[in-house]
């Protein structure tokens, strides 16, 4: 870039080079004075030296920086001789911006890995190809205890770390690889001499004998060929980090013993109370049969009246303990669950005339809708029993006069392993929010406003256990205000397949244990297909 500048501050003459470099015209750049070009932090030292240049020194090389159109800046290098007697100056400027840029990119870098390889707060040890220390950085002396002359030139890292550990570390790698790896300084690189990101924690010892567990990261350092001709190995102190986990664990198993303790206590408290409870009440509801019996002498209307009141009342109550004593001994292992071959059709058959005379009391159509040819399912015959009337009896108490409750049962179209049973009513339905809670123990819908029968909310809670321990699963399809659909599934029972284990398709409660008795598969323990499976489909009201 090619120059002549006046006496008087302003440009005379441009060769094209300013132009592109600087984005201006060549009028933008010969009418205003050369001073307003430059950097504000670069002002007086320029007119300094242009003062020189006018009192006919020459410059030899003057560094700069000049404003662009854009307001960006570019470095120059001038160098510029004098003529006084036409008041002018020749000037030849040099764009070294790339190379000042480049300069300080050096710097930066520079400083930065000085700054990284001087910390205390982790150690840096540099060895060549063969694993000998040539480079142990502060941090590494502080953790270990050794002067960087100690160990340099002397030993590997391998030397400072636990020989145990690394004959495991060698061994598992080994296995890991499918390749013989040496208990030594290899073990400690051999990932990284092959080009394979490599973190480990290892136990490092000091210079006094003492431990410390530490995190590794291993690099290996190649030349222009690509050859390696050393590893970095920055290692951290984790002896903070393991400190907390150990407390963490130590906190967890606490509260986890709290949590089992309390658990303990409140299963034997309900088991307790239920126990307690159950002996009065039996007694009360005696006495009331035998005074609705007239056993005790004629009751008048009022008082039948209130002696159903009663005896309804010690049902739901009966209820209720019975439904704590299932929780209890579901939570504690002591129920079992003996999967056999069973019988929808009965089953549901059973239930189904069970619940009639309460149906219809609450004036709710009851009726069952069963495809033909069922298969058997492997479950626990009484369990199924147990599962099929609490949702029924849900789906009776929730639904209002006039309505219906059906019970459906078919191969699950999915998965034809397992057979689907459903349960639908009519009722006031169930809020999709509620979600999978509705089977949480001792929770009740609360926008469910039914004036009759109330629980403690664990029949379902109990349902799903139920059903979780036969091999199945179970949930609910809500419809506010269009009533609500109760499904499970159970595993059909098979000559040839094996029986599923009754949690695989579910989890165990803490503390729960199962057992499970298996029907033993001869032709005379299956007998003959039970007469009450039709080949047509079976509906009844």
């Amino acid at each position: 870039m090619l120059c002549t500048l006046g006496y008087d501050g302003y440009y005379k003459d441009l060769n094209p080079a300013w132009e592109k470099t600087l984005g201006y015209t060549r009028a933008e750049l010969l009418s205003r004075p050369f001073i307003e070009f430059v950097h504000p932090e670069d002002q007086q030292a320029t007119l300094a030296e242009a003062e020189k240049l006018a009192g006919g020194e020459p410059l030899i090389a003057f560094e700069n920086r000049y404003r662009c159109k854009d307001g960006s800046y570019r470095f120059f290098l001038w160098s510029a001789t004098p003529v006084a007697e036409f008041q002018l100056i020749y000037g030849a400027a040099r764009d070294i911006t790339e190379s000042k840029e480049a300069e300080a990119a050096l710097l930066k870098a520079g400083a930065l890995q000085r700054a990284i390889f001087n910390s205390s707060n982790f150690s840096s040890i540099a060895t060549d190809a063969k694993g000998v220390i040539q480079i142990f950085n502060v941090g590494a002396e502080r953790m270990l205890g050794y002067t960087a002359s100690e160990v340099v030139d002397k030993i590997t890292p391998a030397s400072i770390s636990d020989p145990r550990e690394v004959i495991a570390h060698a061994k598992a790698l080994s296995r890991e690889l499918g390749t013989e790896i040496g208990p030594g300084f290899e073990a400690l690189v051999f990932k990284a001499s092959r080009g394979i990101e490599d973190i480990y924690e290892l136990t490092y010892i000091r210079k006094d004998g003492s431990r410390f567990p530490a995190v590794v990261s291993v690099t290996a350092l190649r030349d222009a060929q690509n050859d390696v001709i050393g590893y970095l190995l920055i290692g951290t102190d984790n002896t903070a980090r393991k400190q907390v986990e150990e407390e963490r664990t130590k906190l967890d198993e606490a509260l986890e013993q709290i949590r089992q303790n309390q658990l303990r206590f409140k299963d034997e408290f309900l088991s307790h109370v239920s126990h307690e409870l159950r002996s009065p009440l039996t007694a009360i509801k005696q006495f009331t049969t035998i005074l609705l019996g007239g056993l005790a002498g004629e009751l008048n209307v009022e008082q039948r009246e209130y002696q159903h009141i009663v005896l309804k009342n010690i049902r739901q109550l009966q209820s209720m303990i019975d439904d704590l004593l299932e929780v209890t001994r579901l939570e504690t292992g002591k129920l079992t669950v003996e999967l056999e071959r069973v019988s929808v059709m009965l089953a549901v058959a059973d239930t189904f005339n069970t619940l009639l005379g309460t149906a219809r009391s609450k004036g709710v159509r009851l009726s069952y809708d069963l495809l033909p040819n069922l298969p058997s399912v492997n479950a626990d015959a009484t369990r199924l029993r147990q599962i099929l009337i609490i949702l029924l009896d849900n789906a009776i108490k929730f639904t209002p006069e006039g309505g219906a409750v059906t019970i459906h049962a078919r191969l699950q179209q999915q998965d034809p392993r397992f057979l689907l049973l459903e349960v639908s009513d009519t009722g006031c339905g169930i809020s999709p929010e509620i979600g999978d809670r509705i089977f949480e123990r001792l929770y009740q819908v609360s926008e469910r406003t039914e004036t009759s029968r109330k629980g403690l909310g664990l029949g379902l809670h109990i349902c799903k256990e139920l059903v979780t321990r036969q091999g199945g699963r179970i949930w609910a399809e809500r419809r506010p205000q269009e009533g609500s659909t109760f499904s499970f599934t159970l595993p059909v029972f098979s000559l040839d397949a094996p029986i599923l284990s009754p949690n695989k398709n579910g989890i165990k409660p803490q503390g729960a244990s199962v057992t499970t008795t298996i029907a033993t598969r001869t032709a005379a323990n299956v007998g003959t297909i039970l007469s009450h499976l039709n080949r047509t489909p079976v509906h009844h009201e």
